[in-house]
């Protein structure tokens, strides 16, 4: 069902308030500086509000990195150095061990050469060369077996701690790039398969779209928090499952999710965010045991083509403005990205202004 579009006297949501703000200060639309943002505004931080602020309207990426890193990257940073501590550990005993077996073998060739010495020597007789050349042989060579047998155990063992400290860095990984709520992947997942996009230098055949929940202001104040969590959580699933496995879905703001798609044309991504949008539209979201009705939850979305953009910045940004154009004709719509929406997107932003 298609809404009507909001009247000019509306107050602004979440997203338009932050995205206005954000584009007021020349901030890339991009989804790390987007969680600052959102932070600030929702005044969870004052600390890091204050400090935004006093970026004014010249903020560098550089500068907003370093406040992201303060505010957000603690636990990610003493995890990633303590496995990396564990891995340097473990590779300064490997090299002890290949260090300690090199010896022995040069041990070994020592022995070797003083044998075939004595075995050339004028002035013993045969009996005691042999005598004295096996002994010298199998004295070494015992030793160099037990030796290399110690060498096999101890690299076994190197290699078995190696492979434990990977699979604790995969799986932090994996957790680190996991939104806790939807169980898709989170923000800095996004940057990194974002980043992505572009690297092989040939122009992508990949879209990106961005999603954002109608009128979620208005379920939380009048459901709460634990209700519209509950709905982020079945909207990102009605999302992942209209989508096919090898597609990226992660949820890049408070209710606003990114998809990353390859391989399809303008008209097939299309079909793709109607079939998102109309699933959406057609999910229950109903109280089992009060019988209250949510509903109807509804979706707005908008996409751009890799291919017609000249890097990850521009695709992200006209995404950005066909999902607006999606949300200030209506919401519970699908938007491609088209070149006269850049004008119409500067002039619409004029009624967020106070």
């Amino acid at each position: 069902m298609t809404t009507a579009p909001p009247p000019k006297t509306q107050a602004p949501d979440v997203a338009a308030h932050i995205t206005y703000a954000m584009r007021s200060m020349g901030v890339a639309p991009i989804p790390r500086n987007y969680e600052l943002f959102y932070e600030a505004y929702i005044g969870s931080n004052p600390s890091l509000t204050r400090e935004l602020a006093a970026l004014g309207g010249k903020a560098t990426q550089d500068e907003l990195d370093a406040i992201g890193e303060q505010y957000f990257g603690h636990h990610q940073t003493r995890v990633i150095e303590n496995a990396h501590g564990k891995l340097i550990g473990e590779l300064d005993g490997l090299l002890r061990t290949l260090q300690q077996e090199q010896n022995s073998l040069q041990s070994y060739n020592r022995l070797l050469g003083e044998t075939y010495h004595r075995i050339n020597s004028k002035s013993a007789n045969s009996t005691d060369i042999l005598r004295s050349a096996i002994n010298i042989l199998t004295e070494a060579t015992g030793s160099t077996m037990a030796h290399g047998q110690e060498t096999v155990v101890q690299m076994s063992q190197r290699s078995q701690e190696m492979d434990e400290v990977r699979r604790e860095l995969d799986e932090y990984k994996r957790i680190a790039n996991t939104d806790s709520l939807t169980r898709i992947a989170n923000r800095r997942a996004f940057d990194e398969k974002f980043a992505a996009v572009y690297t092989s230098g040939a122009k992508p055949l990949a879209a990106l779209v961005l999603a954002d929940i109608d009128n979620f202001k208005k379920v939380n104040d009048a459901y709460g928090h634990p209700v519209g969590d509950k709905i982020l959580a079945t909207v990102a699933t009605v999302i992942r499952n209209n989508v096919r496995k090898d597609c990226f879905v992660a949820r890049t703001g408070g209710e606003e999710f990114a998809i990353i798609v390859e391989g399809n044309t303008a008209d097939e991504m299309f079909q793709i965010c109607e079939r998102i949008r109309t699933a959406l539209e057609t999910t229950p979201f109903k109280n089992s045991k009060t019988g209250v009705n949510y509903g109807p939850i509804t979706i707005s979305l908008g996409f751009a083509m890799a291919a017609d953009a000249e890097d990850a910045g521009e695709l992200y940004s006209r995404s950005d403005i066909a999902l607006y154009c999606a949300k200030n004709t209506g919401r519970n719509r699908t938007k491609a990205y088209e070149d006269g929406m850049k004008k119409e997107f500067a002039k619409s932003w004029l009624i967020y202004k106070r």
